[in-house]
C-alpha cells in the first residue's frame, strides 16, 4: 500500500475514495480496487486475494469516517479530528521509497496495517499537510442543498463552500430569486 508523491496526490486519492463511498455507500470491491489503481496502487496489492471483500468493507468504513473530517469547517475541530486519527491509526513518520516512487512519508503502521488504518493514517497526513500549508481548511463538502460532494480547495482566494461553480451559481441564483420574491 503506497503513499507516494511523484505525480501523485494523497489528498486527491482521499477525496476521490471518500466521494465514491459517499455517493455509493456499498461501492463494490472491484470499483474500489479500480480507484486505488488509478491513484497508483500496485495491481498485485489489489487482487481479490490481497484485497478481499473484508478489506474493501474496512476501506469503505474508513472512507465514511474521513467524510466526517472532510465535512468539518472549523479548523480547530478539524485539527483535533486529525490528531485523533494519528493517535488511533498512525505511528512515527518514516521516509520510504518503493515501487519506483521517490522518497515520501508514511505514517501508517507498515505492511501489517489494514486497509482502513492505512487510509485513515495517510488521509490524516494529507489533510494535515494541507492545513499547515494553507493555514486554513483546504477541503470541504459542498454546501449546496442536495449536493454534499467532497472537494479540495487548494487554489488562491478565500475558502470555498461549493464543489463547483455550478453549485455556487445555483445557490446564488436561488438566494437572488428568494430576495426578489420577498421584495
Amino acid at each position: 500500500m503506497a503513499q507516494s508523491r511523484g505525480g501523485f496526490s494523497a489528498a486527491r486519492r482521499l477525496i476521490d475514495l471518500a466521494e465514491a463511498v459517499r455517493a455509493t455507500p456499498e461501492l463494490p470491491r472491484v470499483d474500489l480496487a479500480e480507484l486505488l489503481a488509478a491513484h497508483g496502487e500496485r495491481p498485485a496489492d489489489l487482487t481479490e486475494r490481497a484485497f478481499p471483500e473484508a478489506s474493501a468493507a474496512e476501506l469503505r468504513a474508513a472512507a465514511r469516517r474521513m467524510g466526517a473530517v472532510l465535512a468539518e469547517r472549523d479548523e480547530d475541530r478539524a485539527a483535533q479530528a486529525l490528531n485523533a486519527l494519528f493517535e488511533e491509526c498512525g505511528t512515527r513518520p518514516r521516509l520510504t521509497r518503493h515501487d519506483g516512487h521517490p522518497w515520501h512519508l508514511h505514517v501508517d503502521r507498515g505492511e501489517g496495517a489494514g486497509w482502513g488504518d492505512w487510509f485513515l493514517a495517510s488521509g490524516a497526513l494529507a489533510l494535515a499537510q494541507l492545513l499547515t500549508e494553507y493555514g486554513r481548511i483546504a477541503w470541504g463538502a459542498c454546501a449546496a442543498e442536495g449536493c454534499g460532494r467532497f472537494f479540495l480547495a487548494t487554489g488562491p482566494g478565500s475558502a470555498r463552500r461549493y464543489c463547483t461553480t455550478t453549485c455556487a451559481t445555483r445557490v446564488r441564483v436561488a438566494v437572488h430569486r428568494r430576495r426578489k420574491l420577498q421584495a
